[in-house]
């Protein structure tokens, strides 16, 4: 959490997804962590593995799992997504992080499966 409040604190709101989610990677590396970014996810059908383009944002110590947004609010929608991914993942802890709010600790919203 630490390093989402850094880099919250250095941007601000206001950015694309894309400045939130690579520099909050840098963070995570920088500190040891172990984190993918834009980890391809595959779907598994009737037994049958189909790679049809679903990417987590961020996959940390393959165990959690981090959706960036960058909106005016979250919605039922993105926390859909969120616990899609972490059945996908079979992670079971994921944070549904929107940086663009004034305060960071507004954004965050986190899930156990």
């Amino acid at each position: 959490m630490d390093c989402t409040f850094k880099v919250h604190s250095f941007l601000g709101p206001g950015l694309l997804e894309s400045s939130y989610e690579e520099c909050l990677f840098f963070e995570l590396v920088s500190r040891g962590i172990h984190a993918e970014k834009q980890k391809a996810m595959p779907l598994v059908y009737e037994g049958v593995k189909l790679n049809i383009g679903y990417r987590l944002d961020l996959l940390v110590e393959n165990k959690v799992v981090i959706e960036i947004k960058a909106i005016d609010a979250l919605c039922p929608i993105h926390t859909s997504q969120l616990l899609t991914y972490l059945k996908l993942s079979e992670c079971r802890i994921g944070f549904l992080m929107n940086f663009n709010v004034e305060k960071m600790k507004d954004g965050i919203k986190r899930y156990i499966l």
